[in-house]
């Protein structure tokens, strides 16, 4: 007999370790001979990570794919592993070397140091892995990899070599985003883009050799509203010191303002004046002609946008900071590298990018400054040679113009600083024409994304990429398989010897190689993750049984840093598409839409609920939310709902085990003769087909709530008590038949709801095993039904009954009548079905709906509520058992409070500022609630009606 409690915390743990014990999820377990291959990698979490709601989302879907793959009979395997986080990890590790006291990073030296993080990863690392298992993650964890174990850095190296061999990867100078806390490039996805209080200043910058121009504004009518003499033309910018830097002033080719000024010179307004430079004035289609003064200045070795525009108009690129986003102490004094500036722009010839790099266009006054203290030196100088535009303060008095804004600003999410867009030597992959292939296996169907909206998001980054950044100035990670000659010649190889071998054939001697110092991004060896953890490049059964995978499960935020990648690795290596199927999960977000952040308050941690609710109620939750397209909005409620409905099942398989319904030798559910059998039947398999082909089709929500409405509605708020007096009467035969029939459907329910809650399925399975046949094993192993029992006319008949049931409960509610009250029930139109099903079911309607008597008659009683069922009037008289006068005044007043919200709410959604400044989340609550108060409203007013029809 099951426990009156089921006990989540106690007996999820003694479950997985069971799953263990069997090898229930090694690859190809519980397969059926010449199965297919039905195989998932999962997306390797940082080994610094511990579970968030992102991972418990992401790795459920992918487990309620495997148990039922797994469960149909195909050969499976779920490969798990972790990621080595170069950054991560390396903050980590040098975090607790500072906490211990322990010399640095950069004291002990690169090999001690990569020996500590290989302490720290055995030691403490992989903790997710482990928090993973406590959500029921199925993976083969026998085959657990790390990108940087032996076989995956045997992988990475290999690709490496051959792409650089075939010309896809180099090494040049080109912007990126620079981390000046960590000292490296980081991708795009480790920035935070934040809104902060900033400033936008005003400076003019003066045309050579005082030359005037005359300036005019219009407005849209081409009326003029300005006219003066300039001899300056002004910018605006949120970075001061970047003006150093600057290579030239763009306007857009339309700009009649400065059209007489387009090819002249004009004055950088920063160092000292005998040294200043001047640099064109030139047109471009990228300065906006409506934003600020439509003139832009260009620094394109420390902005993304202008490092396009200088590539497009040949203009130099001068680096003014080092690794620390401190101004450069290095090179010539500035009046010599002033000098060889002015000598490009006068010859018109752009040199070498390591002839522009070597020249340091930062003033000596600034040299070694922080970029902040720079910026308020060059400001006050500025302001203190006039060169500030001005305005007028309310003194009167003319005053540099200064903008208080808020702007856009970049910072690491791990450092928290402000990243530097910084021109460096990095290495680069031709990620343009590696993605050819990738863009072209999605246009043309080999690989499908679920929703289908996103291959629009896939091919504007893949028809618009730029090559891929694959280096990092980190220690840990794969060190770059490149030697250095005496004279900067590279030598790519897979070790030092032939590299030494490939020197000495470059030179016609031996000579001295330094080793590449840095590492190669992270994101470059996750790219090879589908095949390199299967073994490649070795030859193994794994890589000609699995590859290609059979569906990728992720999030939309790295559909390009890793989904293209594997995409185009895929394809490269192993000639083949990595997977058929993409599917992006949405965002789970607190319960009112807004995206958690610990920032907020707001953050949900998966881990705390599993201990409060179980593994079961969580995954169920995000399961029944994962609506495809749609962000999850997460309430714990929910979790707590998704509990009761676990203790609810195992409440009713307690119930069934009580009355003595046990599991029977060779039960035939297609030769029950009972109608409400055949009905249980018939509903178990179509229940049964339902969540079928709900998860084949990756709709997880409607599997999980087809199962749901199953167990509660059709088994135990139906099925069960339309059972209970059969359970507790004479008739021996429909006793025995009922009773076995119960414990079938609850072994096809176990079945079909594993997927979802694997843990209390798989406990209810061992305990009702302990009668009846013996289990032939465990039910993550056990076949998924195939049920072809179908009676269409004994589940009319039945559904026809609940259908009655439920409408005159439905009025009951309605209409206010007192709980404790039986009614008369009056039939109009019943013909001989109906009068036979009327008799047969008599005592579960009177039971169930709390009448007292069932009359046919050809008319409807006067003041009786009246319910229309296919062709019959269910009449319920009422009169004398509810007010009618009070009821029709309580739902008059309950009519005017709603109709009062729902003027509230259309006032408010009604002010465009309301709309235009409210979180979206905020905006969408409210339309959420207008919508129920509407339902609400049509619920009085049918109530109304009804009243209406009474009199």
């Amino acid at each position: 007999m099951l426990d009156k409690t089921y006990d989540a915390a106690a007996i999820e743990p003694r479950i997985s370790q069971d799953w263990e014990n069997a090898g229930a999820f090694r690859a190809g377990a519980g397969a059926r001979e010449g199965a297919d291959p039905y195989c998932i990698v999962i997306p390797p979490p940082n080994v610094t990570g511990s579970l968030h709601m992102g991972h418990a989302l992401n790795n459920t879907l992918q487990d309620i794919l495997v148990r039922f793959n797994r469960m149909c009979g195909n050969d499976v395997l779920w490969q798990p592993g972790m990621d080595h986080a170069g950054i991560a990890t390396q903050m980590v590790v040098e975090r607790q070397m500072a906490e211990r006291q322990e010399p640095g990073r950069r004291e002990i030296g690169r090999e001690a140091f990569v020996d500590k993080v290989w302490t720290w990863k055995a030691e403490s690392g992989g903790m997710i892995l482990n928090q993973l298992k406590r959500l029921g993650a199925s993976c083969d964890w026998s085959r657990e990899r790390f990108t940087m174990d032996e076989g995956l850095s045997k992988a990475v190296l290999k690709v490496f070599v051959q792409l650089y061999r075939e010309g896809l990867i180099y090494r040049g100078k080109r912007l990126v985003n620079w981390d000046p806390k960590f000292e490296t490039a980081i991708s795009d996805l480790e920035v935070e883009n934040k809104e902060v209080d900033g400033h936008m200043w005003h400076f003019k910058y003066p045309l050579a050799g005082g030359e005037t121009y005359e300036y005019v504004e219009k407005d849209e009518d081409g009326n003029v509203t300005l006219r003066e003499t300039r001899d300056y033309i002004s910018i605006a910018t949120t970075r001061p010191e970047t003006m150093l830097g600057d290579g030239a002033v763009a306007v857009h080719p339309s700009d009649e303002r400065y059209a007489s000024i387009v090819g002249k010179l004009c004055e950088i307004p920063v160092g000292p004046k005998e040294h200043r430079r001047l640099i064109p004035i030139i047109t471009d289609e990228y300065p906006d002609p409506d934003f600020g003064s439509g003139a832009v200045k260009i620094t394109g070795a420390h902005d993304f946008n202008d490092y396009q525009v200088a590539r497009r108009n040949k203009i130099p690129l001068y680096r003014l900071m080092d690794t620390q986003a401190a101004l450069r102490a290095d090179g010539a004094p500035y009046a010599e590298c002033s000098s060889m500036a002015k000598a490009i722009v006068d010859s018109g010839k752009l040199p070498s990018e390591a002839e522009v790099d070597a020249i340091n266009l930062v003033p000596d006054e600034y040299r070694g400054l922080d970029r902040y203290e720079a910026r308020e030196r060059i400001v006050a100088a500025i302001n203190a040679d006039g060169l500030a535009v001005t305005v007028t303060n309310e003194d009167g008095e003319a005053v540099p113009f200064v903008e208080n804004k808020k702007i856009m600003q970049p910072f690491g999410d791990r450092s928290h600083v402000v990243i530097e867009p910084m021109l460096t030597d990095q290495w680069f992959a031709d990620a343009k024409t590696l993605a050819q292939p990738a863009i072209a296996s999605v246009r043309e169907g080999r690989t499908k994304f679920v929703p289908k909206n996103w291959e629009k998001t896939y091919f504007e980054w893949m028809e618009n990429i730029e090559p891929w950044c694959i280096s990092r100035q980190l220690w840990w990670g794969h060190q770059i398989p490149a030697w250095f000659g005496p004279d900067g010649e590279i030598f790519v190889a897979y070790d030092e010897s032939e590299a030494a071998e490939l020197a000495e054939k470059h030179y016609g001697k031996a000579v001295e190689l330094t080793r590449d110092p840095d590492v190669l991004d992270t994101w470059f060896s996750s790219a090879l993750w589908p095949f390199s953890t299967l073994g490649w490049p070795d030859d193994t059964a794994e890589v000609k049984k699995y590859y290609p995978t059979s569906v990728l499960v992720t999030g939309l935020d790295i559909i390009f840093f890793w989904v293209a990648r594997m995409m185009m690795m895929g394809l490269h290596f192993m000639k083949e598409e990595p997977f058929e199927d993409v599917y992006i999960h949405a965002l789970v977000r607190d319960e009112k839409g807004a995206k958690m952040s610990k920032s907020k308050g707001n953050v949900i941690d998966p881990l705390d609920l599993i201990e409060e609710y179980g593994a079961d109620a969580l995954r169920f939750t995000l399961a029944a939310m994962a609506a495809q397209g749609r962000d999850i909005k997460l309430a714990t409620s929910r979790v707590a709902g998704y509990r009761n409905f676990a203790t609810k099942l195992w409440n009713a398989t307690r119930f069934l085990q009580m009355n003595e319904c046990k599991r029977v030798e060779g039960f035939d559910p297609a030769a029950t003769t009972g109608t409400l059998n055949r009905w249980i039947v018939t509903e178990t398999a179509r229940a049964a087909e339902e969540v079928t082909a709900a998860i084949k089709a990756y709709r997880f929500n409607d599997g999980a709530n087809g199962i749901y409405r199953f167990v509660w509605n059709t088994f135990c708020d139906w099925y069960i008590e339309l059972a209970k007096p059969v359970l507790s009467g004479t008739d021996e035969a429909a006793k025995a038949e009922t009773r076995a029939t119960a414990a079938w459907v609850v072994d096809e329910i176990l079945k079909v709801l594993h997927p979802f809650m694997p843990f209390l399925t798989e406990e209810l399975w061992a305990r009702t095993g302990e009668e009846g046949p013996a289990r032939e094993g465990l039910l993550a192993l056990t076949a998924w039904p195939e049920i072809e029992a179908l009676d269409d006319k004994a589940a009319e008949e039945i559904n026809w009954l609940i259908d009655l049931i439920s409408h005159i409960r439905s009025v009951r509610a309605e209409m206010n009548v007192p709980a404790g009250a039986t009614l008369q029930l009056v039939v109009v139109g019943a013909d001989g079905v109906t009068s036979a099903r009327l008799a047969t079911h008599e005592a579960a309607i009177c039971r169930l709906a709390r009448v007292e008597t069932i009359e046919k008659s050809d008319a409807a009683p006067k003041g009786s509520a009246q319910i229309v069922l296919e062709s019959l009037t269910l009449c319920l008289p009422l009169a004398g058992v509810i007010d009618l006068d009070a009821e029709r005044a309580r739902l008059a007043k309950e009519h005017g409070r709603l109709d009062g919200e729902i003027a509230r709410i259309d006032k408010k959604l009604s002010n465009p500022k309301f709309v235009e400044k409210a979180p979206a989340e905020v905006v969408d609550g409210e339309k959420e609630k207008r919508a129920e108060f509407i339902e609400l409203r049509e619920k009085v007013e049918q109530a109304v009606a009804r009243l209406d029809q009474m009199a």
